[in-house]
Formats: C-alpha cells, structure tokens, sequence
C-alpha cells in the first residue's frame, strides 16, 4: 500500500510540474514562511517580483502594461493573480496602474503587521474568490494602513467562494474608490472600526454578506475629494456617497456605531436585510455655501473629521460645518 501511495505521489508532483501558467497570470502558491511566485511568459516583461521567495510577496505591474492576448476567459486582457495556500506571516502587496483580478484559491492569509491584501493600483480591481472555496485574510494591530483587504482603486467583488476577514487593525475591508459586491458569501467577523468602509458608493447586487464585531459602523460610504456627482448611468464616474442594495443577504450585527452611514442616501430595491434598517445615518443635504457664509461658520471639518481654520470653506473641496448645534456637509466654491 505504501508503494502505490509513494508512486502517485510521484506522479502528481511530474504532473504538476509540466502544468503550464495559464496566459496572463500570475499563480503565487502560499506555504508557510515560503511562497512560490509563477510568471506567465507572456507577461513576464511587465511584471516584476522583488520579494524573492518570501511569503511578504511584493510585485510591481509595469505602467507600460496596457492588456495583452486577451482570450476568451480573460476577454479585457488584464493580469489574473491566483493566490492559494497558507501563511501565518505573509502578505500580498501590489503596485500597478492597469486593472486586474485577484484570484482566492483556497488561501489562508494572516500578516501580522499590514494588509493580508494591499492594492496600489487605482484601476478597477476585481477580487475573486473561486467557487468552492473558503478564503481566510487577518491582520495585525497596526494602524498606518486602513484595512485587512486594502485596495486603493474601484474594487469589485465577486465569485461564489467564501472569503472570511478578520481585522485587527482599522477596517476590515477599505477601498478608496467605489465597492460592489456580487455572489460572493463574506463574512466580516471582527473589525476595529468599520466591517466596510468605501468611497464613492456602495453596491450590494447579490451574495450573503455578514458583518459582526465592528468596532464603528457596519458599512460606511464616503465621498471622494473629487467633486460630488449624482447617480449616473451603470454608476460610471459616479461619486455620490450613496449605499445601493438590489439583492443578496446582508446582515449586519454586535456593531458599536452604525449599521450604516453614507454621505449620501440609502437605497433598498431587493434583497434581505437582516439589521435595524432605521439605524443608519445619511449626509444628504449636501449644499453649495457662499464664501460669506462659510466664513462665518463656527467650525469647519474635513471628511475626516479634522478641524480646519474658519475661512477654509471658502476654498474648492468638501466640508462638514458646525453651526448652532447643527453639521451639514458642504461644497465649497
């Protein structure tokens, strides 16, 4: 019996080892403090691995990337990374400035002093987890970065996986830009401040989503510094503030601020809720202030709740003021 196990496992390691990396993807196999990075010909001259076989890996995109051979399971010609296996003391850092996908394959992440995941690329950015999988990502209490799943571009989320989040540190998912979720089970189980927390708006299509342990609010949603916009068609370039959920499961629990709070409004059209809807916060008198009368507001903040000098209002940007018992957000022009 020993035999016929040891000559299979013969087998599969020569199998495994012909495999070819599929075209435009990067395959990064997790074990331990050792992680094995995987380049596609194709696109090896757009991407650059400084990390050697750490499992801290560190990738940088070329900027000249622009897609290539793109087929028929990959039609916009982007980067996949297929990240899979385990490591208690790793990370997944990337630099670029094209969109790609991110690709959960059964992974198990925990870095101990940063993001699990960390995207520094302001493109669209798709995270995957692969049908039938479960994903684990975990932080470390380390507040210079803004989440367990950072990414500074518009993510979209998506895949009929479960991806698991624990953060230790600020919130467990933050993306810079807008977030939408589609099929996907996600589980934020603990966060120290928000479960999520976007800019731009918020789009639930569908999945089952479940946020508990939040240190502050279940689902925040920003405006960007970029002036605000209405809601736009498919949500292009929209920068509204707004939450949208047209289907799915969320449910929102053991949170210490709110379910949800947005610098816009909130709108159902589907799905099922599982939270006090009527505990939630909107910012939606949103108003243009004249340089007189923001010179003569009380106090004004920025977005981040930082004081500013009393005429700062007067300038360009968007502002929270302070009047007789009373915080509006405002653009100032």
């Amino acid at each position: 019996m020993k035999k016929i196990l040891l000559s299979f496992a013969v087998f599969m390691t020569s199998l495994i080892s012909t495999f070819a990396i599929n075209k435009n993807t990067v395959e990064i196999i997790y074990n331990g403090t050792t992680a094995t990075v995987s380049v596609a010909s194709n696109i090896s001259s757009y991407v650059t691995v400084t990390s050697g076989s750490s499992s801290h890996v560190i990738i940088k995109q070329s900027e000249a990337f622009e897609g290539i051979d793109a087929t028929l399971d990959n039609e916009d010609g982007e980067i996949i990374y297929s990240l899979s296996g385990s490591s208690n003391d790793g990370e997944f850092y990337m630099e670029g400035a094209f969109k790609c996908t991110v690709e959960l394959n059964g992974l198990t992440l925990t870095n101990p002093s940063g993001p699990a995941i960390n995207i520094q690329n302001g493109k669209r950015i798709a995270v995957s987890a692969q049908k039938g999988t479960v994903n684990t990502l975990t932080d470390g209490a380390n507040e210079t970065y803004n989440g367990c799943l950072h990414i500074k571009g518009h993510t979209k989320m998506k895949g009929k996986g479960t991806l698991n989040i624990v953060g230790n540190s600020k919130h467990g998912i933050y993306s810079k830009e807008y977030l939408e979720i589609k099929n996907m089970t996600l589980n934020v189980n603990t966060s120290i401040k928000d479960a999520i927390h976007c800019k731009e708006y918020f789009l639930l299509e569908s999945g089952n989503i479940s946020l508990t342990g939040a240190g502050d609010d279940g689902i925040q949603v920003e405006l960007s510094s970029d002036p605000a916009t209405s809601i736009t068609t498919e949500h292009e370039e929209e920068n509204s503030g707004n939450f949208y959920m047209t289907a799915g499961t969320l449910t929102i629990s053991d949170y210490q601020g709110k379910a949800i709070k947005t610098d816009g409004s909130i709108t159902y059209s589907g799905g099922t809720r599982n939270f006090n809807t009527d505990d939630t916060e909107t910012y939606t008198d949103i108003q243009t202030v004249s340089q007189a009368s923001a010179a003569n507001s009380a106090a004004v903040y920025d977005l981040k709740g930082r004081q500013l000098k009393a005429n700062a209002a007067t300038g360009k940007g968007l502002f929270i003021i302070r009047k007789e018992g009373k915080a509006i957000k405002v653009i100032g022009k």
